[in-house]
């Protein structure tokens, strides 16, 4: 899948073979030499979670040249309906190193007590070749395949410390590091495959087959071969297949899979619903509007892979300094056995404390402590309907203490209504109400501003004769115009007619301007309509429309400044008296009102350089210049929005405000976590480092401390798969 960046620039996501062992060294590799190739710009790559994000110029090279320069380093590749089902494949490659763990385990235990009991030399090192073998299967297949790359990795200090014990009469201990070496390498996999198993079940979410109706029945078709425009039904208890728009029946639709939305959804003709959501009761008949590859489902399942393959700032300096780290661990290895024995120490105890050193410095618990808390958060972010497009949104969302609110369809539903319709009197009045809705239903109806929807849709409600419109031109922020019946109909906000028409003498202005003051005070948005033709410009009325605050708005509010949200704004177009109305009402610190896209914009840029972490909140159209400014954007309602998808870092697939406080939640929740894992990673290390150095400790309470440290981190990321806010 690419996504496109911009004009020239390109990103695939590239499903690899995942690959055992701790570090990442190989993928480094990897990573160096995608880079060489001409147009290629950034590069990130993961053994570990089966992925490689490219960025790249469409005119200089192509994503199937990236694909065949991956191939070339002996990687495989997995399309897209493999990396859907490979669950199965993942599943049987833990159950296998789950089975090497515990034949390990069977003969480390048969070494040590045949030893015990004086029983054969033979069985005890047999008991030991097996122990030696299975545990480091996983790790010598990793650093071989690593070297081959041209890097060193925590493998290859694993297997050298276990064969070094051995080469001193330590077998024991050996087996000991590469039994837990291998036991917290499956629990880690385990960790992180319970995170990726995110996409498994949605993949789950979507039917195979839909049924169709074909010349009056029902047809079972592939959800593949269903076109946009076909119709087809669901049942009670059915899950809805595709995209579409109701056409005939009511009930109930049940999108919290999807939205993250907790009761169900009441859904009649002209409704939208989503793939994969469950339908509750009614039968519904639905028209198709997005095919399977397009549905919301499917293009959250690519989202979710692609957030999985964007590492977070921490993982990325982690990686980075693998490779310097473990060469710096094998250099204090030997200076750990050169210096002694220069100074006339006994080889055995000196190269036996070499190797305890080196399991202890050995990084296995620093370079999973980020991935196990990181991929975790994406993955319960998902649950509740809310997708992290990458691990660095995850930790941008932990340091925003400023938020910017976008106030149409995001503080408030966005289901504007026109409220009163006022036609100018004039001497020769010639106008009706319902005559002047009809010209601006004619003209708004070539408009996607939510004005203009309320317009269109009282104007249906009044069962209106709509004429035709020509010529349409909209100048956003301002107002729009068009030829409606030999005439240019105008309809704009007071900066509309002071600037577009400037120029223009125009008849009725100023009460016009006056009445628009009026219902500004009354926390209402008004637009004037006017009229040009061969006599000029006239003012024929104008239209006030409001909308409402959504459930809960104050309530989020709250909970933003109990995470520590210090300040708080509302960005509009609308007046500035509207605006004001909903802040007071939902607790908004700061008001910005009237402003066109590109001052929105300003604004964002200008908190940024206030508070330096910004989140802006909007609905994803109109929005999306801010939403890419801001440190954090956050898009609402990004099931039914293509834009959304694209613009914002942080995407809410429903409309549910209270998923903002869980967003900035998680953020520092999974912050906490990863200071934590960090802390106990490095706190290890340095406690069995000093001690070792300082007194010396026996190898096998080292492997305990390393593997055991590893364990923990991986556990306590886990526990961000719960987070609830």
């Amino acid at each position: 899948m690419a996504v496109t960046e911009s004009p020239s620039l390109s990103t695939c996501t590239v499903r690899i073979e995942r690959r055992g062992g701790r570090g990442e060294a190989g993928a480094r590799a990897l990573e160096r030499h995608l880079q060489n190739i001409p147009g290629v710009h950034d590069v990130d790559v993961s053994f570990r979670t089966g992925s490689a994000r490219i960025t790249y110029d469409e005119g200089a090279t192509s994503e199937e040249t990236i694909r065949d320069a991956v191939r070339n380093r002996n990687v495989s590749i997995q399309d897209d309906d493999e990396t859907a089902t490979d669950d199965v494949s993942s599943r049987s490659e833990l159950g296998r190193e789950a089975v090497f763990v515990g034949l390990t385990l069977l003969g480390m235990v048969t070494g040590i007590v045949t030893g015990w009991l004086n029983g054969p030399q033979l069985l005890v090192w047999a008991g030991y070749a097996v122990a030696y073998v299975f545990g480091g299967w996983y790790g010598l297949t990793g650093a071989v395949e690593t070297l081959r790359h041209g890097a060193v990795d925590i493998d290859l200090l694993m297997i050298v410390a276990a064969l070094g014990a051995l080469s001193i009469g330590a077998p024991f201990e050996g087996a000991m590091l590469l039994f837990l070496f291998s036991l917290s390498n499956t629990l880690q996999h385990y960790a992180i495959g319970r995170s990726r198993r995110a996409i498994k079940s949605l993949v789950e979410m979507r039917p195979d087959e839909a049924q169709v109706l074909r010349d009056g029945e029902e047809v079972t078709v592939p959800i593949d071969d269903v076109a946009v425009g076909d119709v087809f039904v669901v049942r009670p208890g059915d899950k809805i297949p595709l995209d579409g728009v109701v056409t005939s029946g009511e009930g109930t639709v049940d999108q919290a899979s999807l939205t993250g939305e907790s009761v169900p959804v009441p859904k009649e003709p002209g409704d939208e619903v989503f793939g994969g959501t469950i339908n509750e009761s009614g039968s519904l008949e639905i028209e198709v509007t997005r095919q399977a590859h397009e549905s919301a489902i499917s293009r959250l399942i690519h989202m979710v892979e692609r957030a999985q393959s964007e590492k977070a700032p921490t993982q990325r300096l982690i990686d980075r300094l693998e490779q310097p780290y473990v060469l710096g661990v094998f250099a204090l290895t030997i200076a750990a056995i050169a210096i002694p024995l220069a100074l006339g120490s006994a080889f055995t105890s000196t190269f036996y404390r070499a190797m305890t050193l080196m399991v202890a410095a050995s990084p296995c618990a620093v370079i999973i402590s980020t991935p196990a808390a990181v991929l975790s958060a994406i993955a319960s972010g998902g649950r509740q309907g809310v997708l992290f497009k990458g691990g660095e949104h995850v930790e941008a969302a932990a340091n925003i203490d400023a938020v910017a609110f976008d106030k149409t369809g995001t503080l408030t539903r966005g289901d504007t209504q026109l409220t009163d319709v006022f036609v100018r009197e004039t001497a020769d009045r010639s106008l009706t109400d319902d005559e002047l809705l009809s010209l601006a239903a004619a003209v708004q109806a070539r408009s996607e501003h939510h004005l203009a929807r309320a317009t269109v849709a009282a104007a249906d409600d009044r069962s209106l004769d709509v004429p035709d419109a020509q010529r349409f031109q909209s100048v956003a922020g301002k107002g729009v115009r068009a030829d409606v019946e030999a005439s240019t109909v105008h309809i704009g906000n007071r900066s509309y007619f002071g600037t577009v028409l400037e120029d223009a003498a125009i008849e009725g202005l100023e009460p016009g301007l006056d009445r628009l003051q009026t219902l500004a005070a009354e926390g209402k948005t008004s637009v004037i309509v006017a009229r040009e033709d061969g006599d000029g410009v006239t003012v024929l009325g104008w239209l006030a429309f409001t909308d409402t605050v959504r459930p809960g708005a104050a309530e989020m509010i709250d909970e933003l400044r109990s995470l520590g949200v210090a300040h708080i704004v509302m960005l509009t177009g609308d007046n500035e008296r509207v605006a004001q109305r909903i802040a007071d009402e939902v607790g908004i610190d700061e008001v910005q009102a009237e402003l066109l896209p590109a001052e929105k914009v300003a604004t964002i840029e200008a908190l940024v350089d206030q508070h330096e972490n910004v989140a802006m909140v909007g609905d994803g159209v109109n929005d999306a210049p801010a939403l890419a400014t801001a440190t954090l954007g956050i898009a609402m309602g990004g099931a039914g929005t293509d834009v959304a998808l694209d613009t914002a870092d942080v995407v809410l697939m429903g409309d549910d405000l209270s998923k903002i406080p869980y967003v900035l939640g998680l953020g520092r929740k999974t912050r906490r976590t990863l200071t934590v894992n960090l802390a106990i990673a490095f706190g290890a290390i340095a406690l069995m480092v000093g001690t070792i150095l300082l007194r010396g400790i026996p190898l096998p309470l080292a492997v305990v401390g390393h593997e055991g440290s590893t364990v923990l981190v991986s556990l306590n990321g886990l526990r961000l798969l719960g987070y609830r806010g």
